[in-house]
């Protein structure tokens, strides 16, 4: 409802009735507005949940479960390839090639090729895509699951039921290529059966499509699709047929779970080890978090899956093992110690492996998790270094143009031909980044296809889509990129997966550092050998008997996990405690420093029993200096309920020192 405030109107969500007792004596109530929106009691409750366990304010969580404002457009045509289409440049190939993978509306078909929806519409109108009646439901499965398979499908519809002794929060565990998501669907599919309603969470905007375009060949127009990057009025439209009943399976990321889902019974967590699942802008709620949190208020199941699940998943979830294949093994995994090589970044096992590819055929898929050309420069003669003049960091160089850029605030200047300060003309290149691999690659192997794909590619309207299209339509292409290529997709004839530098992240001031190594470098080693294709990994790394890469290169995810729960035990860290972050940020050098001094010195008093671990200065960013601070505590809530007690009463002195600062309950980066 609209509210009155002031001069001013604001919106409103009622959370329960008043009563006489709630108007203080001598105040006239004012007239509100009832605009027509409704959110449901539980939605309402799951909010106030959400304000409570992440220490932000009621109206800021009632935000997040809001009714679009927009209007909701016509629905969309569904649309499939006319027969014999024929199709003119590369944007009108991606077009054809998503309807062609899967027929759907035509918003998401635009989605899934990186196109626009007037681009659509016009081969629509040529006749080159044609109208088609959405599909119906098929609850029923062709496919014909292995023995491993209907152990868990069976599992998973007993928790969806609520039969049986077992819990109901499930972790679907199995490696790469183990048929996963044939066993969820087949869940999903039960659940329907039951009349009840299903959320699929993927960690990424750019996952949506695509999962949604397989979901949408089982469940055809039950299917929806919800994510922030979607207009207001999409966004409104698929809430409307949430609230009707008439879209019982929703595909989207972090904000989908908190959508008006009727009678749900089952949330699906894919991919649940990923980072993006946290909100890193207040709300800063962990959506797997609020999935337990929904499934339990709604008597529901959830399932989460992933190859590489977290150590918190693997302590606190009943597992369900997928431990082989559908249709082949895991590739070999073979080491290259790049300080005996002597060839990086391409070590000469990667060079000859790239030239069977050229030779044979086949695709190649090489993670190096650096953008840029180079990640410095250094000039040889007086010892310079090239920064960000508001950053502590160095500039990186990048060739397509070429200039210095800073990766945190976006500062660029031209690439120097010779040394500000002595003027030489040595100036040395330090490391390498997908740029630079990129060139290498091309220029060294010819007959090989070379694609990047890093966060400079994908930030432009439509490249990720077209670079993934042509990826998986070309034979003898190598795909290289940043972590993007590690994350969920399934290509054919995958014959190679290399880690260029599978050292970096190791070196990280986080707890996480190998548990996030270990994941991304376990993904991309199963990107390779898919459908019986036969295939090879190649880690590089200086350090071969590094914990993470050699467990990895054993596909060893349950040894890896055990002794990670070992090692965070020993040092009570999560899951067996949990932490509360505090970042301050100020124009002045020691302001963050001295303000998160007197912060510790108060929760040592007010939470006695709590660790407190700090504070530290952190590197300056966009000309503010910084610091942060942890509390290790077994009370989250009440801890940061204290921290903010702190901050209210030194609301002024922060104010005038133009500080900020961030309270991170439960934070995935420290």
């Amino acid at each position: 409802m609209e509210i009155p405030l002031g001069r001013r109107q604001e919106r409103g969500v009622v959370v329960r009735e008043a009563t006489d007792n709630d108007i203080p004596a001598g105040i006239t109530l004012k007239p509100v507005v009832d605009t027509g929106g409704r959110v449901p009691p539980e939605l309402v409750e799951l909010a106030l949940r959400i304000a409570d366990r992440y220490a932000t304010p009621p109206a800021r969580a009632l935000k997040l479960v809001l009714p679009p404002a927009g209007n909701a457009p016509p629905p969309d045509p569904w649309l499939a390839a006319a027969p014999d289409a024929v199709v003119k440049g590369v944007r009108q190939a991606a077009i054809l090639a998503a309807v062609t993978d899967a027929p759907g509306p035509l918003s998401d078909i635009a989605a899934r090729s990186g196109s626009t929806p007037g681009a659509v519409r016009k081969l629509l109108a040529d006749g080159r895509l044609v109208e088609i009646d959405a599909p119906k439901p098929e609850l029923e499965s062709s496919l014909e699951p292995n023995a491993d398979q209907v152990a868990a499908i069976l599992r998973l519809e007993q928790a969806v039921d609520g039969s049986g002794e077992g819990s109901r929060e499930l972790l679907l565990h199995g490696v790469t290529g183990s048929g996963k998501t044939e066993v969820f669907l087949r869940a999903a599919a039960h659940a329907l059966s039951q009349g009840r309603g299903v959320i699929i969470l993927v960690p990424e905007i750019s996952l949506a499509p695509q999962t949604a375009a397989r979901v949408r060949r089982r469940f055809g127009s039950l299917v929806e699709v919800l994510h922030s990057g979607l207009a207001q009025g999409e966004r409104a439209r698929v809430w409307q047929r949430l609230e009707a009943g008439e879209a019982r399976v929703l595909v989207g990321a972090r904000s989908a779970i908190l959508a008006p889902m009727r009678d749900l019974g089952l949330i699906v967590v894919d991919e649940e080890h990923e980072i993006a699942y946290k909100q890193e802008s207040d709300p800063r709620y962990d959506a797997r978090t609020v999935a337990l949190m929904r499934a339990r208020a709604a008597n529901a199941a959830v399932v989460f899956a992933s190859a590489t699940p977290r150590p918190e998943a693997w302590r606190a979830l009943e597992h369900i093992k997928l431990p082989t294949r559908v249709g082949g093994t895991l590739p070999p995994v073979e080491i290259v110690d790049l300080s005996r090589d002597g060839h990086y970044p391409i070590s000469r096992t990667l060079a000859s492996a790239l030239g069977e590819i050229e030779r044979d055929g086949g695709r190649a898929m090489i993670l190096l998790n650096r953008r840029g050309a180079a990640l410095a420069l250094h000039c040889r003669a007086c010892g310079r270094g090239f920064g960000c003049p508001s950053c502590d960091v160095s500039l990186v160089l990048h060739q397509h143009p070429p200039r210095l850029v800073c990766h945190h605030c976006a500062y660029s200047e031209p690439s120097p031909t010779r040394c500000p300060g002595c003027g030489a003309v040595d100036i040395t290149r330090i490391g390498a980044g997908t740029e630079r691999l990129e060139s290498e690659i091309a220029e060294r192997f010819a007959g090989l296809t070379v694609l990047r794909l890093d966060g400079d590619v994908a930030a432009r309207v439509g490249a990720l889509e077209e670079v993934l299209t042509t990826f998986a339509s070309t034979d003898r292409a190598v795909l290289v990129g940043t972590q993007i290529v590690a994350k969920g997709h399934d290509f054919p004839d995958v014959r190679l997966a290399a880690v260029i530098d599978a050292d970096l992240g190791l070196a990280m001031p986080d707890f996480r550092a190998e548990e996030r190594s270990f994941a991304l470098l376990a993904q991309l080693a199963g990107r390779a050998g898919r459908e019986g294709s036969g295939g090879r990994v190649i880690l590089q790394t200086w350090d071969p008997a590094q914990r993470v890469v050699r467990l990895a290169s054993r596909h060893a995810v349950d040894e890896f996990l055990d002794g990670e729960l070992a090692r965070r035990e020993a040092l009570r860290y999560p899951p067996f405690s949990r932490l509360v972050r505090v970042v301050v940020d100020a124009p002045v050098a020691d302001a963050p420093m001295v303000f998160l001094d007197g912060l510790a010195d108060a929760l040592a008093v007010m939470v006695p029993d709590d660790d407190v671990l700090g504070p530290a200065p952190l590197i300056r960013l966009r000309d503010r200096y910084r610091a942060h601070l942890l509390l290790r505590t077994q009370r989250a809530e009440h801890a940061a309920r204290a921290i903010h007690a702190v901050l209210a009463d030194r609301h002024a002195s922060l104010r005038t020192a133009d500080a900020r600062v961030v309270v991170d309950v439960d934070p995935q980066s420290v």
